[in-house]
């Protein structure tokens, strides 16, 4: 049996990922912070065995508790997928406490290393995969972001890193960064005073369909695939960085929504 862990599978990518992976011989584990929400999804994983653990990522032990508990009902980890993450949008000026940084930090770039750091012996054991979902503000650093593309940064050059200690082991780092996908995570998200936004600060009218995010997803993961960046327009923004990186400053002012 394949034995999938999934952070931030409540909703939205996580979710739906869990949805697409589902089927015989697949057995979940689905954590996130809300267990009703989990237990919905869970009953939609056709096929799958599932495990439910409330898990919250910005607390180390929640994180070692998750793989403990995942461990004792399956017996090991194929797949380690570090999903769960907030999201927060701000004019630098305009935030006064900075305590929503910190705790940015912890969920979005600490959970995956904590995560990560617990799984692995297990995942060395079965010559597994971690997945790191990050974001093309993992890429460039996004206006209004100066939360959110720091911790995006962060968690991706963590595995990085990692990828690179791990070669030759049998266990894998893949890196998906997706751009806007049509999801709650920014209504959700962190205003700039500390509070959920209620609203997103991006242009959203072409956001990527969350079932698309997740067949990306799932298909990078079958291939062991080293990193996907999802968009067409995220890949042109990578060359003309290199090429051009003031052009690319005002693609990514245009990306926020005109108010």
């Amino acid at each position: 049996m394949k034995v999938i862990v999934i952070t931030g599978a409540s909703d939205g990518i996580g979710a739906e990922l869990a949805r697409q992976l589902a089927g015989p011989g697949v057995a979940l584990v689905l954590a996130a912070r809300s267990v009703d929400k989990l237990e919905a999804v869970a009953r939609q994983c056709k096929g799958a065995e599932t495990l439910v653990v409330r898990c919250d990522v910005g607390v180390e032990a929640d994180c070692r508790a998750l793989v403990e508990q995942a461990v004792a009902r399956f017996g090991g980890i194929d797949v380690l997928v570090n999903n769960a993450g907030v999201s927060g949008h701000a004019r630098f000026e305009e935030v006064k406490d900075f305590s929503w940084y910190e705790a940015m930090m912890r969920v979005n770039h600490f959970g995956s290393v904590w995560c990560s750091r617990y799984a692995l012996p297990h995942l060395r054991a079965r010559r597994g995969l971690i997945v790191g979902v990050s974001s093309l503000a993992g890429k460039h650093g996004i206006p209004q972001r100066t939360a959110y593309s720091p911790s995006k940064f962060a968690q991706a050059g963590f595995f990085e890193a990692l990828r690179t200690e791990l070669l030759g082991s049998g266990v894998d780092v893949t890196v998906v960064f997706p751009g806007v996908v049509a999801t709650d995570i920014r209504l959700h998200g962190y205003g700039p005073d500390g509070k959920p936004a209620g609203r997103s600060g991006l242009d959203e009218r072409n956001a990527m369909p969350v079932a698309e995010c997740a067949r990306q997803i799932v298909e990078a993961m079958r291939t062991r695939q080293r990193e996907r960046v999802m968009t067409t327009r995220g890949k042109l923004g990578l060359w003309l960085k290199l090429l051009a990186p003031r052009l690319v400053d005002r693609m990514t002012l245009r990306a926020l929504k005109k108010e």
